[in-house]
């Protein structure tokens, strides 16, 4: 995501604290207990939903945009159109229904304490008080939920911030429940194939195509095999590598995810109550082979493909795929399938520095962090790692550890977060031991458009920085220079903009600190020297071996790579904001018919897989066209 560095920056909301108000009702007059629901809670919001449904039925747009705030929102995904958007003013809420409206009822959604309208931070943190509750959404393709926020202006209640996404298609509902398939088929037919038989005919293809065709087979790959699996397109995902999961197992060897198991939950299969806080990039691949055979994913590993390319007429993909067998032969294959989704990694090809000298280096290594494996025993070694993101730092670390003289060469600043700041802060309440179900945690978090969510990592980044103030002092005083993201909203808002420039600290800070990583800042580097590195300052480091920490490019590099310039000239870059504040081609139809992009953390794999499958389910069934709104 070299290239995300030019993506549209959003702004903070014009207002701050007195916008849109505070909520007239003291939060201490409600009960306190979880279980019941505020009478005052539940009555205004059953006022407002009544008026909207009104307003709905009788496309009464100007009305119903009028419940909302003068700085209200609707951010909806899928439901109201085929698009992601984020809308906002009355004006701006009017118009986009008259555009076109599927919806056709809302219900308030009463299951729980966490759905069931109650008073909350409506802001995402502390300084605004209004009601927040769920809804069960329906349209006129298909049900779905989301998520309200009012506020109290004037003596008035009104909508602040009101969140739809589509979750099923009528008629194409996930067998989840009480819409189990049987499982068996009882009959006299001696030629019937059992399950093992059924399971092998149907992994194999071995008389028909895939409608989908996903070419990675990482958390993008697997999560939106699975959505689609459940919707019942048939998808077959391919992989280079030799098991599922060695995208992380080749990685280097000191390697743990940095995101807490409650925020890294897969569709239909969470990770199990031992699963430790911090998943191990080893045991996070043997999960992801687990995933393919209980979900019943069709994976073929060891194969690659060659000479893509769209059939304007027939809109269809010709593609060869070649296959090595469990015997080591090499099988060639053609098929046809309907849509390409390029799930190969978060960004596209690596940053690898092009600069003088590098073929001339003598040391023992020079590679990208992507090829690292890790550090051996490097007892009177030196090592340079050129980069201060989170590979960076892990890279630097396991130097450290294994007795190399390592620096770490950074050249512009990082945003740094301990990990327990994001444990204890950052996730706190939403994604830990003691949060709600995960579906609900995703609906209150895309429930914010970007632009509150913004605001509200202004102030989750200044609480985790001053509970970070002594590590954050000590790297400023090591030589290590810092930032706290775009307008100060952190690592969060840094990771969606950038795709990098953060590291969420394991361990490495304190090394730093205490001097036994040592930092050049500052300084570009000129050349790589037979044992070394010179900077434009004339300065020189000696290495045994250097890695440079660099990033990726945009997703898009990658689609040029394996698709080439007519396909990667009709779409746009990947990730970034749009003016809206909705992410950018990703998840979404990219500008080229049946072409899509997959990707992000564990997370964003989760809830982005289903908004992709639908639209993918939508199209073959005739409910949606390419360029609808």
């Amino acid at each position: 995501m070299g290239d995300c560095q030019e993506s549209h920056l959003l702004q903070l909301p014009s207002y701050k604290r007195v916008e849109p108000g505070s909520v007239d009702i003291p939060l201490g007059k409600f009960p306190v207990s979880p279980s019941s629901i505020p009478t005052e809670c539940q009555q205004v919001a059953q006022s407002i939903i009544k008026q909207f449904n009104q307003a709905l039925v009788e496309k009464d747009y100007a009305s119903l945009a009028g419940l909302f705030l003068e700085h209200g929102y609707w951010r909806d995904h899928l439901a109201v159109s085929w698009q992601l958007r984020t809308v906002k003013s009355p004006a701006g809420i009017a118009g986009f229904l008259q555009e076109g409206c599927r919806l056709t009822r809302v219900s308030i959604d009463t299951s729980s304490a966490f759905r069931s309208p109650h008073v909350s931070n409506i802001d995402g943190f502390g300084d605004v008080k209004g009601i927040e509750f769920c809804i069960d959404v329906e349209t006129e393709v298909g049900v779905g939920r989301g998520l309200v926020r009012l506020a109290e202006q004037q003596m008035q209640w009104k909508i602040f911030t009101f969140f739809t996404t589509l979750e099923e298609l009528c008629g194409y509902e996930e067998p989840l429940n009480h819409r189990r398939t049987p499982g068996v088929a009882h009959g006299g037919d001696p030629n019937r194939k059992n399950w093992l038989e059924k399971r092998q005919a149907a992994q194999n293809f071995e008389d028909r195509e895939p409608k989908v065709l996903i070419i990675g087979a990482g958390q993008g790959g697997l999560t939106a095999a699975a959505r689609l699996n459940m919707l019942n397109v048939d998808t077959l995902v391919i992989d280079a590598n030799t098991r599922v999961g060695d995208n992380w197992r080749k990685r280097y060897r000191q390697l743990v995810l940095h995101d807490p198991v409650w925020y890294d939950h897969m569709p239909y299969l969470s990770f199990p109550a031992h699963w430790p806080i911090f998943t191990p990039k080893d045991k996070l691949a043997d999960f992801f082979e687990a995933y393919v055979q209980l979900l019943e994913l069709n994976v073929w590993t060891e194969t690659t493909l060659s000479s893509p390319t769209w059939d304007e007429e027939k809109q269809q993909w010709n593609i060869t795929l070649h296959r090595r067998q469990e015997d080591g032969t090499l099988t060639n294959r053609i098929i046809h399938p309907k849509h390409v989704i390029q799930a190969s990694g978060h960004s596209g090809k690596k940053n690898f520095p092009q600069m003088e000298g590098i073929p001339n280096f003598q040391g023992d290594r020079l590679c990208h962090s992507s090829e690292f494996t890790g550090a051996k025993d490097g007892r009177g070694k030196k090592a340079i790692v050129v980069g201060s993101c989170n590979s960076g730092h892990d890279i630097a670390q396991d130097f450290y550890e294994k007795g190399y003289d390592i620096t770490m060469v950074q050249r512009s600043s990082t945003c740094v977060v301990s990990s327990k700041a994001i444990v204890e802060i950052g996730l706190k309440g939403l994604y830990d031991e003691d949060s709600p179900p995960v579906e609900d945690a995703d609906l209150w978090l895309h429930g914010l458009p970007m632009e509150l969510l913004k605001a509200q990592q202004v102030k989750v980044t200044k609480q985790q920085s001053e509970h970070d103030r002594e590590m954050l002092s000590g790297l400023e005083k090591a030589g290590f220079r810092l930032d706290r993201g775009p307008m100060d909203s952190g690592l969060f808002l840094k990771y969606f903009q950038r795709g990098g420039g953060y590291y969420i600290d394991v361990g490495a800070s304190q090394l730093i600190i205490d001097g036994k990583i040592k930092i050049k800042q500052g300084q570009e580097i000129k050349e790589v020297l037979p044992h070394g590195l010179r900077f434009a300052d004339g300065s020189e480091l000696e290495a045994d071996e250097i890695v440079f920490a660099t990033g990726y490019q945009n997703m898009k590099s990658q689609a040029e790579l394996i698709f080439g310039r007519a396909v990667s000239d009709r779409v746009d870059s990947v990730w970034g904001f749009n003016e809206e504040g909705e992410f950018r081609t990703i998840w979404q139809q990219s500008g080229h018919p049946g072409f899509w992009f997959m990707g992000g953390n564990l997370a964003a794999a989760r809830y982005y897989s289903r908004i992709l499958a639908l639209q993918i389910k939508a199209l073959e069934e005739g409910l949606m066209k390419y360029g609808a709104r």
